[in-house]
Parts: C-alpha cells; sequence; structure tokens
C-alpha cells in the first residue's frame, strides 16, 4: 500500500496516459484534454476502484473509453483537414517521415492502432496488450497483424493503406 493518497497516486500516472494518449494518435493538447478527462474521472469514480488491483490498468481502462467516446463523437462533426496541418522545415526529412507515418497509423482502425501501439511501441507482450485492450489474446494478434500488413502494403505501393474494416468489424464482436 502506498503512503500517497489516492488522488496523488492518480495525479502520478499523468504522464504514462498521456504517451498513452499521443501513441492512440491524438495531437499534443488533446492528449492533454484526454488525460484531464482520464483524472477527472477517476478521481469522481474512485470510489469503484478496488484496492489491491492494478490502478495504471484501471486508469489506462479510462483514458481508452474516453478516447473511444470521443472517436465516436468527432464522427459527427465535419473536420477541416487543412486545420491539422503542421508547418515544418523543409531540411527536416525526418520530420517529414514522422508525419508520414502518423498518417499511416492514423488511417488504420482504431482497435488495429492501438493494438500495434501497444505491442509495437509500448513493447508490451500479446497477453498483456490483449488484458489492457480488454479483448482475446488471439484477437490481439489478428489485429497486429492486419496492422502491420496494411502498413507495410502501404510503404510498398506507396498509395492509400490498406484496411481490412470488415475483419476489424468481427474483432469487436468477438
Amino acid at each position: 500500500m502506498s503512503s500517497q493518497s489516492f488522488p496523488d497516486q492518480v495525479v502520478g500516472y499523468s504522464d504514462r496516459l498521456r504517451a498513452y494518449a499521443c501513441k492512440l494518435g491524438a495531437n499534443s493538447s488533446f492528449s492533454d484534454d484526454l488525460v484531464q478527462e482520464t483524472v477527472l474521472r477517476a478521481l469522481l469514480h474512485a470510489d469503484q476502484f478496488r484496492l489491491g488491483t492494478n490502478l495504471g490498468a484501471w486508469l489506462h481502462t479510462i483514458l481508452r473509453h474516453c478516447y473511444f467516446n470521443e472517436r465516436r463523437s468527432q464522427r459527427r462533426l465535419v473536420v477541416d483537414d487543412a486545420v491539422n496541418d503542421r508547418a515544418m522545415a523543409a531540411e527536416q526529412m525526418w520530420s517529414i517521415e514522422l508525419q508520414d507515418m502518423e498518417k499511416l497509423m492514423a488511417a488504420l482502425p482504431a482497435a488495429q492502432r492501438e493494438a500495434l501501439t501497444l505491442v509495437a511501441v509500448e513493447g508490451l507482450s500479446y497477453d498483456a496488450a490483449a488484458f489492457r485492450a480488454g479483448c482475446a489474446c488471439g484477437t490481439m494478434k489478428s489485429r497486429v497483424s492486419r496492422a502491420r500488413s496494411a502498413l507495410a502494403e502501404t510503404v510498398e505501393s506507396s498509395g492509400t493503406p490498406h484496411v481490412d474494416e470488415e475483419a476489424d468489424d468481427l474483432d469487436q464482436a468477438a
């Protein structure tokens, strides 16, 4: 048992939550908003947290739910792509490549993007990633495989990523 109060423990996870929010494809200010909403919800619903369980996993789950809720509500809005374009220096090729990778990741379905982020970026095992995402290990492996295939196909063809949304919909039912 930690000597810190529950609110201090929750706030102590802010950096890890922000990193996770950024990896989900959110921009910096949106990531900050997600973390703030997560901390707020955690503090408001502290009575639902069971002592002795993993606080980090609980907070990541709240953040994940906030992210998907926000994505669902954004589908109803029309977004001007010009607003999302970032200015960059021409001499920084790594910046261009990073921006290209962000676009490729953003083109993946949310479940595949999350799976690839958990396994490839955060370095979690398939079991740990599946636990965090709330799905079966086989489903996690399938999502990562399809995400990697879509990215590889896009890089090879230099076109639009092939996304198997029908297969991803099947994952959601699993």
